[in-house]
């Protein structure tokens, strides 16, 4: 698909026929890495899927206890995102720090091979999420500085879909190999690592070091000072990034408020693998059905993710990512209240599908639209960070009340705590003056003469 300007901007390339040159909808350095992801997560769900009812059933943990590792699994990855997206942006590579992310990840899968008690399981999977931690804000600051400003959500989408076609294959492959393979979960354990360095070598082969043309607007430079027309400055050298300038990143206001909401609706997500166990419990889904239950969240968010991103592109962010929290407490109140249907696990998980296509892209375009394009991957990190400490909060006080109160109550303090959430994240994420028009639209492009100093 190809979309073309309806004018020319001056000091744009233009066709044999006078007109302005069509530009691909979606970069190439988004294919490539939308390819990364989808081998990647086919490895990553294959061991997710069977994960909860492995340390559940397989090793006797309690829904405390495993509330404990799925916040430190979650927890670890948002402590070194952090760090990830400021290396990327301090030595100017963010292929290089994503590649090491998704080599430590590929690395740890074997190694669960060897782990067959709650301790050493623990350190793997940190570890696995440290890798995880280290690619995320790279890998999303380099979609980002690849797209335009106005096509970031559908870029956004379409990776996520690509990266959720992984999602869906992974619970499948782990469903047969339980069924068919001799060994069980190690057999899950040993195809996932074969698979995760196959991500590694596409990676390296397939994903150019450089971010793009970038999505500030015609006639700027780049972050390393590369001029429009390709070419740099005589002495020019790489712009580098100090934690001074990481620092300031803090006062842009709208920054702010898309970090303060993500990490308040994090407090009440719960985990996707807390969500399968409570479809469990409720419905008495079989276990050798349960890895097949993130394939209906991951059907629905592959469907719609790009038409989601799209949709936030259009008619504005705020609206789309509130949209989807509301679905989400749909799925929650199902759960609490609904009839035993025999539908009702197909419902819980379309909306559970339908929450992640109209969040998990529109955020992070929603802060490449806030953030200078030197900082990018630092300032993802920063919202990605307070949003997974937030949901690391949330698999603990979950578990913990579970633990002493049962299923029911938790899940209804979880989705009292996610009304009121949604409602203050409304208030804060509401337009400004300047930004309010004829209608919503995408979030603005930052003013570079407005950004703190140290950001411009």
């Amino acid at each position: 698909m190809y979309l073309a300007d309806r004018s020319a901007p001056a000091g744009a390339k233009t066709a044999p026929d006078g007109g302005p040159v069509r530009a691909p909808a979606v970069a190439s350095t988004v294919l490539a890495l939308g390819a990364v992801s989808l081998i990647t997560d086919v490895s990553s769900e294959m061991v997710t899927a069977v994960l909860p009812l492995y340390l559940v059933a397989g090793l006797g943990l309690s829904p405390l206890g495993f509330g404990a590792l799925d916040g430190v699994y979650n927890g670890v990855s948002a402590l070194v995102q952090l760090t990830g997206g400021h290396l990327a942006d301090r030595v100017r590579n963010h292929k290089l720090i994503a590649g090491i992310g998704y080599g430590l990840s590929a690395l740890c899968k074997p190694l669960l091979l060897l782990a067959h008690s709650l301790g050493p399981v623990g350190v793997v999977l940190a570890l696995e999420r440290t890798g995880k931690g280290l690619r995320t804000a790279p890998r999303d600051a380099l979609i980002s500085l690849s797209t335009p400003a106005g096509l970031q959500g559908r870029a956004f989408g379409v990776h996520r879909a690509m990266d959720t076609t992984g999602a869906l294959l992974g619970p499948l492959a782990a469903f047969f190999i339980l069924n068919m393979a001799v060994g069980g979960y190690d057999a899950v354990f040993g195809v996932s690592a074969c698979i995760a360095v196959l991500g590694v070598v596409v990676l390296m082969l397939f994903v150019p070091s450089g971010a793009g043309p970038g999505p500030g607007p015609v006639g700027t430079a780049k972050p390393d000072g590369t001029k429009p027309d390709g070419t740099k400055p005589a002495g020019a050298k790489p712009a580098r990034v100090n934690l001074r300038e990481a620092a300031a990143l803090l006062r842009l206001p709208r920054l702010r408020a898309l970090a303060l909401c993500a990490a308040l609706l994090g407090l009440t997500t719960v985990s996707d693998a807390f969500l399968y166990l409570l479809l469990q419990d409720r419905t008495g889904i079989r276990e050798q059905w349960f890895p097949l239950l993130p394939l209906g969240t991951a059907a629905v968010f592959l469907l719609l993710a790009v038409p989601a991103g799209a949709l936030a592109d259009r008619i504005g962010r705020r609206t789309v990512f509130l949209a989807g929290h509301a679905l989400l407490l749909a799925g929650y109140g199902l759960l609490l209240w609904a009839p035993h249907w025999p539908a009702l696990p197909y419902l819980v998980l379309v909306l559970h599908g339908l929450f992640y296509a109209a969040t998990d892209g529109v955020l992070p375009a929603a802060v490449g639209a806030t953030v200078p394009a030197k900082l990018r991957a630092t300032g993802l990190a920063v919202v990605g960070t307070g949003q997974a400490l937030a949901r690391f909060v949330c698999s603990l006080a979950f578990g913990a009340a579970w633990t002493v109160w049962g299923a029911g109550p938790a899940l209804a303090a979880a989705a009292a705590g996610l009304c009121c959430c949604a409602a203050v994240a409304g208030f804060v994420l509401r337009p400004s003056a300047p930004e309010s028009g004829p209608g919503p639209g995408p979030d603005p492009a930052p003013d570079p003469a407005r950004l703190p100093r140290g950001t411009r």
